[in-house]
């Protein structure tokens, strides 16, 4: 069963990141306020990072375990997490070679994923793949990238956005 929010509460804005490796850039500051909901994809380094970014937004955030996210707290984050985001099935895991089941069987519309810290957006079977990128310290000569997921009424669209080249 997927986390819902309340119906009420309309969900216009996902920002979605992944790879932060415990730095929050002030480009994702600026851009928390503007959420109605903060995906994190993993490997997020360090646990006051999402406090920080709880700090800035009365959004909720919701965050995976990465492959860096090993003591607590942590590595209690899920593995996996299934939500509706306005009337939008998405799929959260941080490695997409985890990925342990068939979105399109699930009703799942958008799998968000990290780990490679490349942008990428693909749809496959009807069911959009989704990596933001790394808002993290810089690995080789990636950007430093994040997304915003447009959600209105079980409709979406996905806005790259690239904070540095």
């Amino acid at each position: 069963m997927p986390d819902t929010l309340n119906p009420l509460q309309a969900v216009r804005r996902v920002l979605v990141i992944s790879d932060t490796h415990g730095l929050l850039r002030p480009e994702v500051l600026a851009l928390g306020p503007d959420a109605d909901v903060i995906l994190h994809a993993g490997d997020v380094g360090r646990p006051e990072l999402l406090e920080d970014l709880r700090a800035i937004t009365p959004a909720p955030v919701y965050a995976v375990r990465g492959n860096v996210d090993r003591t607590p707290p942590l590595d209690g984050l899920p593995a996996t997490l299934l939500l509706e985001l306005g009337a939008v099935f998405v799929y959260v895991l941080h490695d997409l070679h985890d990925l342990d089941l068939r979105p399109v069987d699930a009703g799942i519309q958008v799998v968000v994923s990290g780990h490679t810290h490349t942008p990428h957006v693909e749809i496959r079977e009807g069911v959009t793949y989704l990596n933001p990128g790394s808002v993290g310290p810089r690995r080789f000569s990636l950007p430093i990238a994040c997304a915003w997921l447009h959600v209105d009424k079980g409709t979406f669209r996905i806005e790259p956005l690239r904070l540095h080249p």
